[in-house]
């Protein structure tokens, strides 16, 4: 016996009628997250803190047109059981910027590049670094090995 792992189709945006709101189709996918610019890790010391970010909770991060953003999953904690905004008339103007004419309601989330774990951006860091230094402890002696020639 088979499994499907299709999804069901989407409400069609063409199909909404006249005054009928999308959002009461979708998920609430605008209210259950946020995501922030940021410089693309370029050291080892900044991919450790992309590290460090991710091990604080739902944090993820992702690449879109070659933008990386740290992406922070909380829902607003005005969302209603219904994905409805609970302060709607008195909403952030963030949220009154964003409109359903572009919104990510058909999105599928697919990103260039998308991290889950504080594993997986550290992996990424390890194939495109060069590989780190190894750091002395103050005061210690440096290690220095003998060149050997003619061996073997």
């Amino acid at each position: 016996m088979s499994v499907s792992l299709k999804r069901p189709p989407k409400f069609p945006r063409e199909k909404l009628k006249a005054g009928e709101c999308l959002c009461t189709y979708c998920t609430g996918k605008c209210c259950r997250y946020f995501a922030l610019p940021m410089e693309e890790p370029t050291t080892w010391k900044e991919f450790d803190y992309l590290r460090w970010f991710m091990m604080h909770g739902r944090v993820s991060i992702f690449v879109e047109d070659k933008v990386w953003y740290l992406m922070v999953h909380a829902d607003c904690r005005h969302l209603l059981p219904d994905n409805r905004c609970g302060t709607y008339e008195t909403r952030p103007q963030v949220c009154r910027e964003y409109s359903i004419t572009n919104c990510e309601y058909e999105d599928d989330a697919v990103y260039e590049k998308y991290f889950e774990t504080p594993e997986q951006i550290w992996e990424y860091a390890a194939a495109v670094m060069p590989p780190r230094r190894k750091r002395r402890r103050a005061g210690a002696p440096a290690l220095t090995l003998p060149v050997l020639t003619g061996v073997g």
